[in-house]
């Protein structure tokens, strides 16, 4: 995990008592996140957790059962489309049109946020060279393989260069090459641009090598948050690598709900029934 940036005093993302639930079922449960600018911000669970959940509630791709997001100052339900205009957002499968070629795809980016032809070229031509897709810019994207669509995706988010980039298991398809180039990358943006990015991904080597401070969620809840050695602190596993930080706060937050559970009907070990 590299060292954490100079926190500002604002953060470029603010979350208060974000909730998410489909009936009875409670996905997200109040959750509390400040995301500085400048930062790789983990948000790490295990599944069901509600970390996707959480992520697309924050591009506003799912609304919120209650609780408010901010993203630059922009309220994400009064001020939509200010705050969708700085977000940028890469799945976890890239969704692209496949019958257009890769130019075209982002090209059609560009228009959507209404990006000067000119300016958009220059860009586009950039982003295929960085992505190394440049001599396939002129190929229809049904002829890719699932890593190229992966970062022909990842193009697309950064052509209008977002100030938050939220990203859901960003190695997925990838092949090593690109792998060292996404967290390559990763660095660059926060450091050389004070983006904010916010990943998600069950890669444990991934978040432990690029992030610079995580969350952990489980059960919809924020059960720790903080840089590898305040986590590592936090959870006892003072020699332990992220995975064994992990296993071992995600299994601290299983017990205590056991324990919530066994208290609130009565079951708790050594107490009696009445």
């Amino acid at each position: 995990m590299s060292e954490p940036q100079p926190i500002s005093e604002s953060p470029l993302v603010t979350v208060s008592g974000l909730r998410k639930q489909y009936g009875d079922f409670t996905a997200v449960d109040g959750i509390d996140l400040d995301v500085p600018p400048g930062q790789v911000f983990g948000v790490l669970g295990p599944n069901g957790a509600g970390k996707t959940t959480t992520m697309r509630m924050i591009t506003g791709l799912i609304e919120p059962t209650s609780g408010t997001i901010t993203i630059d100052g922009f309220d994400l339900e009064d001020d939509t489309v200010d705050a969708k205009k700085i977000t940028g957002f890469i799945p976890d499968r890239p969704y692209v049109y496949e019958k257009l070629t890769a130019f075209e795809y982002l090209r059609f980016i560009g228009g959507l946020y209404h990006m000067r032809r000119a300016e958009t070229a220059d860009r586009i031509d950039e982003l295929l060279t960085l992505f190394e897709l440049r001599e396939f810019s002129s190929s229809l994207i049904e002829s890719f393989s699932h890593g190229m669509k992966q970062r022909l995706v990842f193009a697309g988010a950064m052509l209008p260069e977002p100030r938050l980039l939220v990203i859901d298991e960003p190695m997925v398809g990838l092949d090593p090459k690109g792998h060292h180039l996404v967290k390559r990358l990763f660095r660059q943006l926060v450091e050389q641009q004070e983006m904010s990015i916010l990943l998600s991904t069950h890669t444990l080597e991934v978040a432990e090598e690029v992030c610079d401070q995580i969350v952990i969620i489980n059960h919809g809840r924020i059960v720790a948050r903080g840089t590898l050695g305040q986590l590592q602190l936090e959870s006892g596993e003072t020699d332990g690598n992220l995975e064994k930080v992990f296993l071992r706060l995600t299994k601290q937050s299983e017990e205590e709900r056991h324990r919530d559970v066994a208290r609130r009907f009565g079951d708790e070990p050594g107490e009696q029934a009445s």
